[in-house]
């Protein structure tokens, strides 16, 4: 999921208590207004260890804009207005935000799931919300439940959305290696096609699968949420760790009124949400009910 902020900084220039000594100016001063601008247009908290991935990460964007020190981007940055603006600011969000995803993870997630979609196989068919769906396994992995769960005719919809717009384009590519995580054989055999010649090593998510599934953009610190009918059931997993509390409640009273009554939200197994009670109450292994 793509709020995520992981390891690729591993490999960024060294850092010391004032500037880093590199390819650009980058002071204390500098990273505090990143700080500030990820938080106000994403609501992710960036701590002080994260200095040397913000310089990594950004470092392309002012090579990219000819811009030769983090001051002057940022100015520009903030100044830019009108279509063009718009697209540096995602270009800015979309370096600072990252993705660890895989088929299937948190697996008990699915078999729960799975159980949760039996009252929907002679009623109205359901629909689920996946939000972070970063590169598209777990919007896929969500959407082959469904299919295997009720058929792929069975008019359930899968909204998929995310801030990143790069791993968006991704996910509906929907094209994987073949050597990806957590796929079992026979799920390879009944939900994807094979690459040959060129693209022997890739898998391609089936057209069936792929129509179950609605692509949007969608950033969780919008004022709008807008999303159309209340789901019947919400996959919001590993974000919310990297919001700060006041960011969390916030996006938790967003989610809780996009929900019907009753409706679950599955979140990651870090996440606790005990202090917001009035708003989900636990139903299982870090799944949540709608109260």
């Amino acid at each position: 999921m793509s709020q995520l902020l992981d390891a690729r900084s591993r490999s960024a220039p060294a850092q010391d208590d004032g500037a880093i000594d590199h390819e650009f100016s980058f002071a204390a001063a500098d990273f505090e207004r990143v700080r500030q601008l990820i938080y106000q247009r994403a609501g992710i908290s960036l701590h002080e260890g994260k200095r040397a991935m913000v310089y990594s990460r950004l470092s392309r964007r002012l090579r990219d804009t000819g811009h030769h020190s983090f001051k002057d981007y940022l100015q520009w940055l903030e100044q830019h207005v009108g279509a063009s603006g718009e697209q540096e600011w995602q270009e800015f969000i979309n370096c600072l935000t990252t993705n660890l995803t895989a088929f299937f993870r948190e697996e008990h997630h699915f078999h729960a799931f799975a159980e949760a979609l039996k009252p929907f196989k002679a009623g109205k068919p359901p629909r689920v919300w996946c939000n972070a769906a970063s590169t598209g396994e777990e919007p896929y992995s969500i959407a082959m439940v469904l299919a295997e769960e009720l058929g792929t005719s069975s008019g359930a919809k899968l909204m998929a959305s995310d801030i990143d717009t790069k791993v968006l384009a991704t996910a509906q590519r929907g094209v994987y290696s073949a050597e990806a995580r957590g796929l079992t054989p026979e799920r390879l055999r009944k939900h994807f096609q094979r690459g040959t010649g060129a693209n022997a090593g890739s898998i391609r998510v089936k057209p069936e699968l792929v129509r179950m599934v609605e692509f949007k953009v969608f950033n969780l610190m919008s004022p709008q949420w807008s999303l159309g009918d209340p789901f019947d059931m919400v996959f919001c997993r590993n974000v919310m760790i990297y919001f700060d509390h006041p960011t969390q409640r916030k996006v938790l009273e967003g989610i809780h009124k996009t929900m019907k009554p009753g409706s679950l939200l599955f979140v990651g197994h870090s996440e606790n949400f005990t202090d917001a009670r009035d708003l989900f109450q636990l139903r299982g292994k870090t799944v949540y009910q709608r109260v």
